[in-house]
């Protein structure tokens, strides 16, 4: 359909070599760029997702928060003195958490449930001694959830009865291996374990503190025969949490929280990494439309001898006009193909030369092929928009008066 136009876009592009040649190589230069901060920036936060919640549930069920009623009001003109205080917060159970369990797994978009207990005590080895966190769990339940067992270092994830698993720098810390036994000490109340497996949960303070135990078994140390301190609920897709949190707060009388609520911060860090990421391209893209603009503009000045004497040959407005928008087509798509194959060259030289302190790669990058047909297409685009004003200035030009200049 645009045999004639393609032919002479072609045969005008290769008149001037060296300006396509330029122009090419600034859409290409632009294409990497958006490209390759395109897979950084989306590795970076797919790598500090991947950390954040490697070790925390999408959304937590917690049984409510006690509080002090207010004091009742006085009649008028009566004096009183009153005084309200907090009520100190103790170990609380989900009521009927067992009926829940099931109610929560039939939702759409809830992958797995695990029951949870958790409270404070002493992990004790000979003379040391070490405040910890103890987390009872189911251990099947808790794997598919936070993913447990990938996560073990040494040994072999099981927990039976009189068994725990605890994190690598406590191991450290009260000199354990697998197989050493501990003591874990809480009000008024004490047992002995066997340690079967040391993990790494991706940070240090969770390691320091961690101790995973059967579900009974840390009910009856921390006083709750029965009880489930919460639920941790892994989603299908991380970003529903937060609706899904409020759509349950609706529902249920519990305390309900997503992670983009307990990580606050790491939500605005990423939202404005994001926005920060879209600002960058916008501006290389407006650069490139800049760039196939002027020159095009040049090759219209340059090029109007010709544009008459197609035009008296018999070429129409529409022809000439579509002519320039096939060029800038054309830089935009050739450009686009270059830039992809430097966009994947520099990711090659991230992973393979920019390394962390274990001499592993900071992160995964990769560019998908859907992405990168994305920034190609709109970079081809980009060149059809920015052909417009030089074609219609093209297609507007008198063929006697071209001639002649």
């Amino acid at each position: 359909m645009l045999g004639f136009e393609l032919r002479v876009a072609l045969r005008f592009l290769r008149e001037g070599r060296m300006q396509t040649l330029l122009i090419i190589v600034g859409v290409a230069a632009g294409v990497a760029v958006v490209a390759y901060i395109s897979a950084l920036v989306s590795g970076l936060q797919g790598s500090t997702l991947a950390k954040t919640l490697g070790a925390q549930p999408h959304v937590t069920v917690r049984a409510p928060e006690e509080v002090v009623a207010p004091p009742a009001s006085l009649p008028s003109g009566t004096v009183g003195m009153t005084q309200a205080q907090p009520r100190a917060q103790r170990l609380r159970s989900v009521a009927n958490w067992q009926a829940l369990v099931p109610l929560l797994e039939a939702n759409a978009a809830v992958a797995a449930v695990s029951p949870q207990v958790s409270g404070g005590g002493l992990a004790l080895r000979g003379e040391a001694s070490q405040a910890v966190s103890l987390l009872g769990v189911d251990l099947d339940r808790a794997d598919r959830v936070i993913g447990l067992r990938s996560k073990v270092v040494a040994g072999q994830a099981r927990l039976e009865p009189g068994e725990a698993i605890v994190g690598r720098e406590l191991a450290q810390d009260l000199g354990l291996r697998v197989g050493d036994r501990l003591t874990l000490q809480t009000a008024g109340l004490s047992d002995a374990v066997r340690v079967t497996a040391l993990v790494d949960l991706g940070a240090r303070e969770l390691n320091r503190r961690s101790v995973y135990l059967p579900l009974r078994s840390a009910q009856n140390l921390l006083g709750l025969p029965g009880g489930a301190t919460g639920l941790d609920l892994s989603l299908k897709d991380v970003w529903a949490a937060q609706g899904l949190a409020e759509d349950l707060r609706r529902q249920l009388p519990y305390k309900i929280e997503s992670w983009q609520e307990s990580n606050a911060q790491l939500v605005s860090a990423l939202n404005a990494q994001s926005v920060s990421t879209g600002l960058i391209r916008a501006v290389v893209l407006v650069v490139v439309v800049l760039g196939i603009a002027s020159v095009l503009v040049v090759s219209v000045v340059q090029k109007g001898r010709e544009i008459g004497i197609l035009r008296a040959m018999g070429a129409t407005r529409g022809q000439v006009l579509r002519l320039f928008l096939v060029q800038g087509a054309v830089v935009g798509a050739a450009g686009s193909a270059l830039g992809l194959g430097l966009a994947v060259a520099m990711i090659w030289l991230f992973t393979h030369f920019v390394r962390g302190s274990d001499g592993l790669p900071l992160f995964a990058i990769t560019l998908s092929p859907g992405a990168g047909l994305q920034v190609a297409l709109i970079a081809t685009g980009c060149g059809v928009l920015a052909a417009i004003a030089p074609a219609r200035r093209a297609a507007r030009m008198d063929p006697a008066q071209a001639i002649r200049i």
